[in-house]
């Protein structure tokens, strides 16, 4: 928390981008979140809203928007009729954003990936190990659950 009286502090977009890219590369939150003087929930949300909206997502307003209850409300009278030119502004990003949103997926997904693996090995490991030390192959003595 700020200090009564103090703001609290402002990150420029580049730094976030700068330890978000740290993040996706494999570096540990609470490594970088020492390193950065920042503390890890904000690096959860930058790393969040990078993940979801690319460097966009950095400078996004917290809580409601305004304007979104009298929007809704018209909505329900009246349908809308959808607008391409609205739309297309919305949904342009650049190669960069696009290059970095690919790198970060492929890292997530590497994540993910070496994270199977390990799961895999151990429990390879616990069969080997359960087949080594119970009588039978490590088949069930009775198909029964309960004993009459």
């Amino acid at each position: 928390m700020s200090e009564p009286g103090k703001s609290p502090r402002q990150y420029s977009s580049a730094f976030k981008e700068r330890i978000v890219l740290r993040l996706e590369g494999g570096e540990k939150i609470a490594v970088v979140a020492e390193e950065a003087g920042v503390r890890r929930k904000l690096l959860y949300e930058w790393r969040d809203a990078y993940r979801s909206m690319g460097t966009a997502g950095f400078n996004r307003k917290r809580g409601p928007k305004s304007g979104t209850r009298r929007a809704q409300a018209s909505s329900d009278v009246a349908p809308s009729v959808p607008s391409s030119s609205s739309d297309a502004g919305a949904s342009v990003a650049t190669p960069e954003d696009a290059l970095a949103q690919a790198r970060a997926r492929i890292a997530e997904l590497e994540r993910v990936i070496g994270r199977q693996q390990a799961d895999l090995h151990f429990f390879r490991e616990a069969l080997r190990l359960w087949d080594a030390t119970s009588p039978n192959g490590g088949a069930p003595t009775s198909t029964r659950s309960s004993k009459k």
